[in-house]
């Protein structure tokens, strides 16, 4: 199966828009795990476990694994997940962006060493540096586009002088990837919850990709507005939240309630849709 099939299957198994964010910070853990670093990959499994049923996707971010030397259990957990929860695709928040054969590494290392079915991209240095990783047919990449960060702006929404009609520069990169950077169907665009209006005006340029949406929970967004702004029969979307899961508890019961607060979060956003 394809990325964009697993994903339907999984958003239709589920029943769920939402995305649980794996960002494992050993100083949040909860009870006798807090500070463990050699013990990432046991809270991210329970995790897993806890909420594979209530999930359209999961996604991992590299960063909170190698700044620990935790890249082997991010591997066992790559194996985790694709042995017991194997209906969920994984997107490995990775926001790589070069270009030539150090592209073609990162690539590698997303496809073949941890084997995601996706990974988010910078596409600041242009087609070149998207283009290796779409010569892994079938996986996905999604590309930023209109971050939930407020330095977002700083670039994202300049005019572009130089291109006709002067978008501004999100508009340009939503409207090379629906068009004529999409050559096999493989890409999508991460768009930040906290700023619905672009949702809906990246949605209007690229009316068939999905869109991966962080931002719901700890940073803010509403949910219901983003399901109204960025959810089409064309278009699905998909709504990330890490820590508002990963940390709803800082005890034993961390794995329950981690499911309890994805659980409110799906069903905040299936209302919506409703």
């Amino acid at each position: 199966m394809t990325f964009l099939d697993m994903l339907r299957d999984a958003g239709a198994r589920n029943d769920s828009l939402l995305c649980v964010g794996l960002d494992p910070e050993p100083q949040r853990f909860p009870g006798a795990l807090r500070g463990e670093a050699h013990r990432i990959y046991d809270f991210c499994a329970a995790i897993v476990d806890a909420t594979a049923d209530l999930v359209c996707a999961f996604k991992p971010q590299i960063a909170y694994f190698a700044a620990h030397g935790a890249e082997d259990q991010l591997e066992r957990l790559m194996q985790h997940m694709r042995c017991n929860a194997p209906h969920v695709p994984v997107i490995l928040d990775a926001k790589r962006g070069d270009i030539g054969s150090t592209a073609e590494q990162y690539a590698r290392e997303a496809f073949e060493r941890y084997g995601a079915d996706a990974v988010t991209l910078s596409p600041f240095m242009g087609f070149d540096s998207i283009e290796p990783y779409l010569q892994y047919h079938g996986k996905g990449a999604f590309l930023l586009c209109r971050t939930s960060n407020p330095g977002g702006a700083d670039l994202q929404a300049q005019r572009l002088a130089s291109v006709p009609g002067q978008p501004l520069l999100y508009e340009h990169i939503a409207a090379q990837a629906q068009g004529p950077w999409n050559k096999n169907g493989q890409l999508g665009l991460v768009v930040g919850a906290t700023y619905p209006e672009e949702i809906a005006r990246v949605r209007a340029l690229a009316p068939t990709l999905p869109l991966l949406i962080p931002g719901v929970g700890a940073q803010g967004g509403d949910a219901a507005a983003t399901v109204r702004a960025g959810l089409t029969e064309r278009g699905t979307i998909i709504v990330n939240s890490s820590r508002a899961v990963l940390y709803a508890s800082d005890g034993d019961d961390y794995a329950a309630a981690a499911r309890r607060a994805a659980q409110a979060t799906r069903d905040a956003l299936n209302a919506a849709r409703r």
